[in-house]
């Protein structure tokens, strides 16, 4: 299956609460002065671009396999400190960095744990490997969209999407945090992590399907892109399971969104 389509306003609707976790993952990276750092992942850019703000002395590059999020992006470029590229994680070469960042990017990459290594590798003394992904359990919206795909009336035309190695799917390449730790301090890192479930409270009407339209729900979107009819009808259906899970209040609408983090710094 192809890659799933991306759309920079989609995704950057909740830009606040899906700045969140960037910063607490970079806030436990202790490189001191990097001269790289690379994004892998990077989307639309202001996460990266904030990365160009704590380490104003180094060159930082952004990395994404989506033409539009970097078309996006390129509107941040800073002229010898921060540039973007089109490209996908798995194809990246890794060169000697101080610093290698993947927020919430790592969960569409099937083969990503056979990649860690590679990156460890290259890392020089005192750099770090940091990276988040949603965890790809104790999520009672992927439930929903496994179930709703695998129903009679959807099953044939979200086939492929339902078998896809996406952050929801049944076929989440996400593995338990100790796989993780275990993995890189097998190869000498010292390894930093945790689990944390977020709280968002979404405003407006059907905020939980809005938010999963620019993630975890692309792949079954993209699959019924060619038939407008149909894909107005699978997001109504999602959206009255959301609502059923997920009750507005006067408030909001709370979203428990749990994620993994990882920081490993070579000594």
């Amino acid at each position: 299956m192809a890659s799933p389509s991306w759309d920079p306003a989609q995704y950057q609707r909740y830009a606040g609460e899906r700045a969140r976790p960037f910063l607490d993952l970079i806030g436990r990276v202790h490189t001191p002065s990097p001269a790289t750092v690379v994004d892998l992942g990077c989307g639309p850019g202001p996460m990266t671009a904030i990365l160009s703000d704590r380490w104003p002395d180094a060159e930082v590059t952004g990395v994404d396999s989506s033409a539009e999020m970097i078309e996006a992006a390129a509107a941040l470029a800073r002229p010898g400190r921060l540039r973007f590229a089109v490209g996908s994680i798995e194809d990246w070469e890794p060169a000697p960095v101080d610093v290698i960042v993947s927020n919430a990017a790592l969960q569409w990459v099937p083969g990503h744990v056979d990649l860690l290594p590679r990156w460890a590798a290259v890392l020089r003394p005192g750099g770090a490997l940091a990276f988040q992904v949603p965890r790809s359990t104790g999520v009672l919206a992927g439930d929903i969209f496994r179930s709703v795909a695998a129903s009679p009336r959807w099953a044939a035309p979200l086939a492929d999407a339902a078998a896809a190695a996406g952050p929801r799917s049944a076929a989440s390449p996400v593995r338990p945090i100790a796989q993780y730790v275990d993995g890189l301090a097998r190869l000498g890192l010292a390894v930093d992590a945790w689990e944390t479930t977020y709280q968002h409270v979404l405003p407006g009407t059907d905020p939980v399907l809005e938010w999963f339209s620019g993630t975890g729900l692309r792949p079954y979107l993209d699959a019924l892109a060619g038939d407008p009819r149909l894909l107005e009808e699978f997001r109504a259906e999602v959206a009255a399971r959301l609502r059923d899970a997920y009750p507005a209040a006067p408030y909001g609408t709370i979203l428990p969104f749990p994620r993994i983090f990882v920081v490993a710094h070579r000594a």
